[in-house]
Order: structure tokens, then C-alpha cells, then sequence
């Protein structure tokens, strides 16, 4: 055993803790107590393309020229490659803009930025397409979604998937057209447009084919309802059977370009 003037001696000649010392030790013992848990990483988010590869080969509306793609730059000779490239406003995955259908009505550059992020919605209309190259998304169509999902988020774009493109590899049998030249595919019938701009509030739609009508439908009755309304409409989507009917998010990349009514976008899907 040390004896206590040992003890007491060890005790004289050990350092004391400045008070600098113990405000900093008090000070972390205070963080940690507040300090939050650690971060859990968000889980990551897919990201979908809904946007065709624009080629000359892609099919586009009967009587509209394919896109063309001229080199007009050259590695070789000036360090730097570059194309002309020359289509009409709506082809391959396109918008369209109010102006495309409805005189005087917005064009592609007054579009509203807030309006090209949106909830997507998917109904799925392929089962009846497959048998009914005229099937269109109706009302009861989107009720019977809202039944399964809940309401149709405010402000949302919805899109109709009707699995068209499984066609496209074959621009003929895509275009579908009859003995008159008239196409035949799937669309949105104008009640159901009218009805997503009236009950539902969104802010645009979208269809897997070339036309937002029906094919056939020579009112173009959806086009009427939804450009006419101040709405956008998105034609030719890929890929949505890679996306939920809903929970996901669509990025629509539109042109900007001047007076236009419509042109080729890069469409997303967050999923």
C-alpha cells in the first residue's frame, strides 16, 4: 500500500484540466446530446426514358415527311462532327403545344415550366387494344383507376398505355392504316379528355401512338378538348409499361423555339 503522503504527493503533481478544457468537454458532451441520428441514405430512384431514338425510320403521321439527318461537319477536316436536321414539329415523341389545334393558343416557348414536371398517371388500356385497334381510354376507364389507386393527383399528366409500341419496328403496321388511308389506333375518347380537364385538373396527357384521338376519329374531339383548355398533350411515350400506374414523376423536356406548336422532347419518368 502507497502511504498517504505518497498519495497525497501524486495528487498535488497531476495536471489539472484547464477551464478552456472543461467548457470544450462540456460543450461536445452538450452536442452529442442533441446531436440528430445519423443520416439513412434516401433510396434511390429509377429513371425511365419514355422517348423514342429519333430516326429517319421512326414512323410519323400519313403524309408528313421522315426526319433527315445531314453531316454537314467533319472530324477529319475541322476537329468537329455536326448534323442538319430537318423534321416537321410533331415527330417521333413530341409535344403538343395549345397552337398546334386551338388558333391563338399558347406555342412552345410559353409553355409553363411548372406544368412540364408532373405525377404520372398510367392507365392501362392494352388488354382491349389487342383486339380493338380503335379502343379508346373512356371515363369509366379512369374511374375504374381511381377506384384501384385513389383520386388523380392535382395537376397531374396522364398517359394512356395501350402497348402500340410493340408495333413500331414495323412503321406500317404502327400507322395501321385501311383501304382509305385511314389510320387505326388507340387514343383517348373527348369525354374522358374533357372530363381529366374538367373533374381531374391536370395538366396534360400523353398516348403511346401518334395521335391523342383515336386514329380514325376525324373530329379529333381529345386534341379539341385538351389544347383548347390551355392543356399539352404528349404522343408516341415508349416504355410505359416499365412505370408504375402511379407514385411516379414525368420530366418532359419540351423545345423552346418561337412560335412553335409542338417538337420532338426528351420525355422521363422518376420512378
Amino acid at each position: 500500500m502507497c502511504s498517504p503522503e505518497i498519495v497525497r504527493f501524486a495528487r498535488e503533481r497531476a495536471p489539472q484540466p484547464s477551464r478552456r478544457a472543461m467548457l470544450g468537454l462540456a460543450g461536445l458532451t452538450a452536442l452529442a446530446a442533441v446531436a440528430p441520428a445519423p443520416a439513412v441514405a434516401a433510396p434511390r430512384r429509377g429513371v425511365v426514358d419514355l422517348t423514342h431514338t429519333l430516326t429517319p425510320h421512326l414512323p410519323v403521321w400519313p403524309g408528313n415527311p421522315p426526319m433527315v439527318m445531314v453531316p454537314v461537319a467533319w472530324h477529319a477536316t475541322g476537329g468537329f462532327g455536326q448534323f442538319a436536321l430537318g423534321y416537321w414539329e410533331h415527330t417521333g415523341t413530341h409535344i403538343d403545344a395549345p397552337a398546334h389545334r386551338i388558333p391563338g393558343g399558347a406555342t412552345t416557348e410559353a409553355l409553363a415550366v411548372d406544368d412540364l414536371v408532373a405525377p404520372l398517371v398510367v392507365i392501362d388500356i392494352s388488354a382491349k387494344a389487342a383486339v380493338d385497334a380503335d379502343a379508346v381510354v373512356t371515363v369509366a376507364d379512369i374511374d375504374n383507376w381511381r377506384s384501384q389507386h385513389g383520386d388523380i393527383p392535382e395537376r397531374a399528366f396522364v398517359a394512356m398505355y395501350s402497348g402500340w409500341e410493340r408495333r413500331i419496328a414495323q412503321p406500317s403496321t404502327f400507322l395501321n392504316l385501311d383501304e382509305r388511308g385511314t389510320p387505326h389506333a388507340p387514343g383517348f375518347a373527348a369525354e374522358a379528355a374533357q372530363y381529366l380537364v374538367a373533374q381531374c385538373g391536370i395538366v396534360g396527357a400523353g398516348v403511346d401512338t401518334l395521335s391523342l384521338d383515336c386514329g380514325a376519329d376525324p373530329e379529333y374531339g381529345a386534341h379539341t378538348a385538351l389544347l383548347g383548355a390551355g392543356r399539352y398533350g404528349v404522343e408516341m411515350l415508349a416504355n410505359l409499361a416499365a412505370v408504375p400506374a402511379a407514385g411516379a414523376t414525368i420530366i418532359v423536356g419540351a423545345p423552346k423555339h418561337a412560335g412553335g406548336t409542338g417538337g420532338p422532347c426528351r420525355v422521363l419518368a422518376l420512378t
